[in-house]
């Protein structure tokens, strides 16, 4: 009588053997869907370097919007400050009255409207240099700002330079020209000039700082 029993007790012994594959397979197939996964993590790395390039180009461009103000006050100021240069010595003659203003020399008058029209043409680019602020990434903008800002440093850089001659003979004088000092006698108009003058070369200043800005930023862009 026990012997049948032996035969039935044997079969429930091997029955758990397919389950034990199906978890082996089972967790095989995990495996592999775990090591399909993994690849995807790359992918949301790779989409921060848009915007950590975008907040450098932002910064650029609130700097160069700085830089364009600067230029702006540096140009109007030394346009201001040679329009409305003159002085009248206190003594004179019966046919002489010794008088001296800017637009007595073409080089001064020079100066004034090369110095005007680069302030008005530098309030002109504000428009742009927002836009760039706003799309940081915008190649456009970008380019035509370094355009105009390469023409606005010739053009002061050409103004200063001419009346930096002027002054210069005017506080030296020429011995081989017979050429007098004049700043001996017109002190405070001599003055007024040279401080017009250093002025004009810092908007020079401000306007190559906005050059290698641009360019900067244009290069990096690519």
């Amino acid at each position: 009588m026990m012997e049948p029993s032996k035969e039935v007790d044997a079969p429930a012994a091997t029955s758990p053997q397919p389950q034990s594959k199906r978890t082996r397979s089972n967790n095989g197939k995990g495996k592999s869907i775990a090591e399909d996964a993994q690849p995807l993590a790359p992918a949301v790395s790779t989409k921060a370097t848009p915007l950590q390039r975008g907040g450098w180009k932002k910064g650029v461009a609130i700097l160069d919007f700085i830089l364009r103000l600067g230029a702006i006050g540096a140009a109007f100021g030394a346009a201001i400050l040679m329009g409305n240069n003159e002085q009248v010595l206190p003594f004179f003659t019966q046919f002489f009255q010794f008088h001296a203003q800017w637009d007595d020399f073409p080089m001064f008058r020079f100066f004034v409207v090369a110095n005007a029209a680069v302030a008005g043409f530098l309030i002109l680019s504000l428009p742009f240099s927002i836009v760039c602020i706003v799309r940081p990434l915008a190649a456009g903008p970008r380019l035509l700002l370094l355009i105009i800002d390469t023409v606005m440093m010739a053009f002061v850089i050409a103004a200063a330079s001419a009346a930096a001659a002027v002054v210069y003979l005017a506080h030296n004088g020429s011995q081989d020209a017979n050429w007098m000092a004049v700043c001996q006698q017109f002190t405070d108009f001599c003055q007024v000039t040279s401080e017009a003058v250093v002025v004009s070369f810092v908007a020079a200043v401000f306007l190559s700082f906005l050059i290698f800005v641009s360019s900067l930023a244009l290069k990096r862009g690519g």
